[in-house]
């Protein structure tokens, strides 16, 4: 089948429009490295076959990106003459791309030369960089051809560079790409020449290098401002790429810290059993994504080691229904140094202030609560959002996001309605930040004020005896349309009781069991209807749960417990000033409501 195997010789598009206009899922791949769009047209899970100029264009970003890759690991497997036949074709390619005329391009971006993105190019020419790499550690003498490759992608990444600085935009997620490739094949051209690197103060230690962008990128609780899963292990993924051979002793100590605090980020917000919620405008299940995820904890786990990591490797290798690709060997040995000392493990709460969001874990729950900024571009309108995940299972997701060329389910994705927070008047919530009102090592509280005129909401989380409580009140200047909202990632349950609580049974490999009552001058109606499900398939549909009232004053209450914990809830009851929930053992516990 290798003989099969070709390079495309056209130009890449946009992998975002990779993507089934009626169905809203990503399209299959089909061969990547078979340099041939797929005869037919690409398929849709559905049985589409979508064919058009902006596909294909994607259908080529796929490819020559997988490409990269594979050159990345047949240079590390020894096989030298297929890496090297490619590499000079490569080099044809894109001196042949310098005077075509460039492919049309959204406004927004940066153009590339192989790709509309510059990121895009950023990107595969890391790649490209770490490929040459490799196979000069084993000489150099068939290497000399490739030099004006690397020299023109060291050019473009530092030409794309001076674009973004110049907006003011140092602390942009592209910065930290273009510095990866501006280092990777600056790096690799001088192993290629027999010279020493000196790269190192343009692409590392410069006013505008990789270590000036962590700096400004990267809040003092160790998230990458944009506050999304997917860009900060994006951002954190190019800088430890770019850090081939670097002892980290040797790393300025705040940096050293800023990479550190990065990856206890990940470490934090990780399921016992690896799920890394999708956060903010990230894919919900992808298997390049997986791949990128094993590379970043193959490079992480040399700098800081993190056993919380070693879940997220294993889970995205089960994703990906096959081996690691030999990552572990591929990348081992990234640093030249020891790595940092390891850090300790996150406690029951974990509080990241800048980003907004909270961590409580308590028997066999693991939740997030979502306060913090808007997120720039990358935000969704999800203030006070509640996640709700087991060790594998994700009861309550953020649901993620579909490939940004499908605005419809962009914006569905994008919205309060898809997210398990509160809405006002059936409307958005404005793009807006929350504000952290209190804590110990037991709670949080957060606030919203903004997201709708005259309304301020209040969502109290606590860890109880083997139950999480939950505690969002809402009031408004005048009677508005009030509503909670339950947007499962599993099948459900919903029973409403003769007296008392309704009930919710939330299944998938775990079990978690919901108590909801409320405290309103008006009924609530909870209301079940079928939507959406997460975003890597929107025809999926799940039941959605919609607690309402018409009133200007309402606390709504929920106890959660896993079926593994105990002792079990009996009953919950809300009156006065607070929650009571009664055990099996016979004790109760009173936890107090917003005042």
């Amino acid at each position: 089948m290798a003989a099969l195997r070709r390079i495309a010789r056209e130009r890449g598009g946009w992998w975002h429009a990779y993507v089934c206009p009626a169905h809203g899922v990503e399209l299959d791949h089909g061969d990547v490295l078979g340099g041939v769009f797929p005869e037919g047209g690409a398929r849709c899970s559905y049985g589409c076959r979508v064919d058009d100029e902006a596909v294909r264009g994607a259908w080529l970003v796929l490819s020559h990106q997988a490409w990269a890759r594979h050159l990345r690991v047949l240079a590390h497997r020894g096989e030298r003459v297929e890496a090297v036949a490619r590499l000079v074709e490569y080099t044809a390619l894109y001196e042949e791309l310098a005077t075509a005329q460039h492919g049309e391009a959204q406004g927004w971006m940066l153009r590339g030369r192989l790709f509309h993105q510059a990121l895009t190019d950023a990107i595969w020419a890391v790649n490209i960089g770490h490929t040459v790499m490799t196979l000069a550690e084993h000489g150099t003498d068939d290497l000399s051809g490739m030099l004006p490759l690397l020299d023109s992608l060291e050019r473009a990444a530092l030409d794309a560079r001076a674009v973004l600085i110049g907006k003011g935009q140092l602390a942009s997620n592209y910065t930290a790409w273009l510095n990866a490739a501006g280092a990777a094949t600056g790096r690799a051209a001088a192993a290629v020449r027999g010279q020493e690197w000196d790269g190192r103060k343009e692409w590392l230690e410069g006013d505008s290098g990789l270590y000036a962008h962590l700096r400004v990128a990267v809040a003092e609780d160790g998230w990458e401002w944009e506050g999304s899963t997917y860009y900060h292990g994006f951002v954190l993924r190019a800088a430890l790429l770019a850090l081939r051979g670097t002892d980290p002793a040797a790393v300025p100590a705040d940096v050293r810290g800023v990479l550190a605090g990065m990856t206890d980020v990940l470490a934090a917000i990780a399921t016992p059993g690896g799920i890394l919620p999708a956060l903010h405008d990230g894919p919900y299940l992808r298997d390049p994504l997986a791949l990128e995820w094993l590379e970043l904890v193959a490079l992480a786990q040399q700098l800081v080691p993190s056993g919380a990591l070693d879940t997220v490797a294993a889970r995205a290798r089960a994703e990906l229904g096959a081996g690691d690709d030999g990552l572990d060997r591929e990348l081992g040995g990234w640093f030249a140094g020891p790595p940092l000392p390891e850090r300790p493990a996150p406690g029951a709460l974990t509080l990241f202030g800048a980003a907004g969001y909270a961590v409580l874990r308590v028997a066999g729950i693991h939740a997030l609560l979502d306060f913090g900024p808007h997120g720039g571009s990358h935000g969704h309108r999800d203030k006070l959002s509640l996640y709700l995940y087991g060790d594998t299972t994700p009861w309550q997701p953020d649901p993620g996001q579909v490939p940004y060329a499908h605005a419809e389910f962009r914006d569905l994705y994008a919205s309060t309605e898809a997210h398990p927070a509160f809405r006002v008047d059936g409307s958005e919530q404005a793009e807006c930040t929350g504000a952290l009102l209190a804590s110990d090592d037991r709670s949080v509280t957060a606030e919203v004020t903004t997201a709708y005129e005259g309304v301020r909401a209040v969502r109290r989380i606590v860890a109880g005896n083997g139950c999480l409580v939950d505690l969002l009140t809402v009031t408004a200047t005048e009677s508005r349309h009030i509503t909670a909202q339950l947007r499962p990632g599993t099948a459900l349950d919903v029973q409403v009781q003769a007296a008392g609580a309704a009930r919710t049974t939330w299944y998938g490999d775990e079990t978690l069991h919901g108590w909801h009552t409320h405290r309103a001058e008006a009924p609530v109606r909870p209301v079940t209807r079928p939507g959406p499900g997460t975003a890597d398939d929107p025809q999926r549909t799940r039941t959605r749960v919609d607690f309402t009232a018409d009133t200007d004053r309402v606390t709504f209450a929920s106890v959660y417990q896993a079926a593994s914990a105990g002792p079990a809830v009996t009953d919950v009851r809300l009156d006065g000033d607070g929650l009571t929930v009664c055990l099996a053992d016979g004790s109760t516990a009173r936890f107090r409501t917003e005042d």
